[in-house]
């Protein structure tokens, strides 16, 4: 979707300062947060492109104002809302207020934490051979989804070259909304920094992204 989320390229936002030697977690309520949506999506309430769509609904005066881990706290209560684990009453109240909803996989335990912090394996046989080769001239499609998208805006309606095949994966697309994981052939694509931006841009620069088949037209 066309979201205050997608700033890639975008000016106004100033430089990005890392902090040295940054913790893991700044606030003790930040890792209650990851355990949170770890859990409930191992224990099957959501996949990960679904958790990601959530967050980027968010107004987008509360996504620019939220710190990354209040994003991933409002976009779980929203979705935990909507999927009927919560309600809003529950929420303004702290507690539960009836029977909890079951869940697809369970609770898991101490022993299981360490394989559900690793993020699954996304990689999926082919439905189809591959549409395009290393070297290709492809297209970004101009598309404006209402729904999940993992193809940038800044590069929509852009000629780039193929400059790897990483194989079928699981479409975020499809994923998001729960419509099955459709699997699509993912490629890394080369685009020129002054094809994206205009002359005025860095003639050195050189932008890859991973884009999948159904983003790319032949060009």
């Amino acid at each position: 979707m066309n979201g205050v989320h997608d700033m890639g390229g975008m000016d106004g936002f100033g430089k990005v300062e890392a902090e040295p030697n940054e913790p893991m977690f700044h606030e003790e309520w930040e890792s209650r947060v990851l355990a949170m949506v770890r859990a409930m999506g191992a224990a099957g309430a959501f996949n990960i492109d679904t958790s990601r769509f959530y967050r980027e609904t968010l107004p987008p005066h509360v996504y620019l104002s939220s710190s990354y881990y209040k994003k991933w706290f409002l976009g779980l209560e929203e979705m935990l809302i909507e999927k009927g684990y919560l309600t809003r009453e529950e929420v303004a109240a702290g507690h539960a207020m009836q029977p909890a909803r079951a869940l697809k996989h369970g609770k898991f335990d101490l022993a299981n934490v360490e394989r559900v912090m690793v993020r699954g394996k996304f990689a999926r046989p082919a439905p189809s051979p591959a549409k395009f080769s290393i070297g290709d001239r492809v297209r970004a499609r101009n598309i404006h989804p209402t729904t999940h998208t993992r193809l940038p805006r800044y590069v929509r309606g852009h000629v780039g070259v193929v400059e790897l095949n990483h194989g079928c994966h699981v479409f975020p697309d499809s994923a998001a909304m729960e419509l099955g994981e459709n699997p699509q052939w993912l490629y890394t694509v080369v685009f020129e920094g002054r094809d994206l931006w205009g002359a005025d841009g860095d003639p050195t620069l050189k932008v890859s992204i991973d884009a999948f088949e159904p983003y790319l037209d032949p060009a």
